[in-house]
């Protein structure tokens, strides 16, 4: 069984990752848990609040297939956990690794998006980091997965559920129409 666990902090922004936690939890059948620093609740940008299950610093890597960091206000502030070392450990351990919107922040000062093609919300909002990956961000309004990294703008929940499930294996026809229901709303009305 696939097992992933989705970092939430206070203020997250709760439609990032709503898409891929739902589709590998009810339709793919895989573990999904949640962990916030200290294990406590919190409470998302949109007012949902969450109990998670586990604290960030109870992480047992070995137990993981997939560690996503959704996006939220507090990357951008020293509120923010350091998350580093879990990061860089769980890429190095071939885990699948994923960020979307400013939870890419935390990615590359991890050193994670350092040799690996990536987006974000844009590229001045890395490059304020001074992070070695520079060179390989692409400038798109869809996530884009790399040798286990998977990346997104904030925008782009859709496509961040998908490369996360053909990164796991989970590509396919059942993948394509899923897919194709949630880019409907995007079709021109004649």
């Amino acid at each position: 069984m696939t097992r992933a666990i989705t970092i939430l902090t206070e203020h997250f922004s709760d439609w990032e990752t709503a898409l891929i936690n739902s589709s590998l939890r009810f339709y793919y059948g895989c573990e999904v848990r949640f962990a916030t620093p200290g294990g406590t609740p919190v409470t998302s940008s949109g007012g949902l609040m969450v109990t998670p299950h586990l604290a960030i610093e109870s992480i047992q890597l070995d137990e993981l297939d997939l560690l996503i960091v959704c996006g939220g206000t507090i990357w951008q502030t020293d509120q923010a956990p350091d998350l580093t070392a879990l990061l860089a450990a769980a890429h190095a351990q071939n885990i699948v690794v994923a960020g979307i919107c400013d939870g890419t922040r935390v990615l590359a000062q991890a050193g994670v998006l350092d040799k690996v093609r990536h987006t974000s919300n844009s590229a001045d909002n890395l490059s304020a980091l001074a992070y070695a990956g520079a060179a390989y961000y692409q400038d798109v309004p869809y996530a884009v997965a790399d040798q286990g990294v998977v990346t997104a703008p904030g925008t782009a929940p859709v496509s961040f559920m998908a490369e996360i499930l053909n990164t796991l294996g989970f590509g396919g026809a059942d993948l394509d129409a899923y897919l194709a229901m949630h880019a409907a709303e995007h079709r021109k009305r004649a």
